[in-house]
């Protein structure tokens, strides 16, 4: 039985962003951290990458779409995800490719907890807070029943819902976060608690401008360190949480 988990989603290669979750004291604390995807896509993808490296056997890491995308070899069709794929080392390539899709802890208050990137099924697969009680019958479907929480990312918006007797969380993204800037993480057990940690988002973007070597770097970082994309926006590019394709995130 774990008593503390902290959840980090979506980091997508924002080192200060990180760096300012891993200094929460509920994180530093924590006897598990779960990394449900999407970790190096992004700016500074070897730096990030070798911080989680350094939490040792605390960390759990799942697999996302984009570190999936990260050594297929081809286009993923966003630009920083291309330019990410190449600055990796061999040895954290090889980490990325034995990362598995799902996982499941046994957490103090909540029981058997599910862990995944987008949906249990497919690390590509979209779901929002509100998208229709069939679907996510259907997204559940190969859950076991003895599960009583699932938390997913992909999204990069955080909420919990109830549905279908199953508790669903979403911690939000660390590192691209959309509607509200910060890096937004969960913590859980005995309960659950969605949490946001702010930094210095200028000098976050002015760090990643000077270090990360992406020629579009300080846009970037401009754009989605300071949430631009409003959660409005977001939901209306996702559509109803039917489809698959994430609004420009390589989420």
């Amino acid at each position: 039985m774990t008593n503390r988990v902290a959840v980090l989603s979506d980091i997508h290669g924002v080192l200060p962003a990180l760096e300012a979750v891993l200094a929460e004291p509920d994180v530093r604390t924590a006897d598990r951290i779960v990394l449900t995807g999407d970790l190096a896509a992004g700016p500074l993808p070897v730096e990030t990458l070798d911080l989680l490296d350094s939490l040792g056997d605390r960390a759990l890491w799942i697999n996302g779409n984009a570190d999936r995308e990260l050594i297929q070899g081809t286009p993923s069709g966003f630009p920083i995800s291309d330019w990410a794929a190449g600055q990796l080392r061999p040895e954290q390539a090889d980490r990325l490719a034995a990362l598995p899709a799902t996982a499941e802890l046994d957490i103090d208050g909540l029981g058997r907890v599910l862990f995944c990137h987008a949906t249990p099924r497919d690390d590509e697969e979209i779901v929002l807070v509100d998208s229709r009680a069939d679907r996510w019958a259907e997204v559940l479907s190969t859950v076991d029943r003895g599960i009583g929480t699932v938390v997913c990312g992909h999204t990069h918006m955080p909420y919990a819902r109830l549905v279908h007797g199953r508790l669903v969380v979403n911690p939000g993204s660390v590192g691209m976060p959309y509607g509200r800037p910060g890096a937004h993480w969960a913590l859980l057990g005995p309960g659950v608690e969605l949490r946001r940690t702010a930094y210095d988002y200028t000098a976050a973007c002015t760090r990643i401008a000077s270090t990360s070597g992406f020629p579009d770097a300080a846009d970037w970082a401009d754009l989605y360190i300071h949430a631009r994309a409003s959660a409005e926006d977001a939901i209306a590019a996702f559509g109803p949480g039917d489809g698959r394709d994430a609004p420009g995130s390589a989420g």
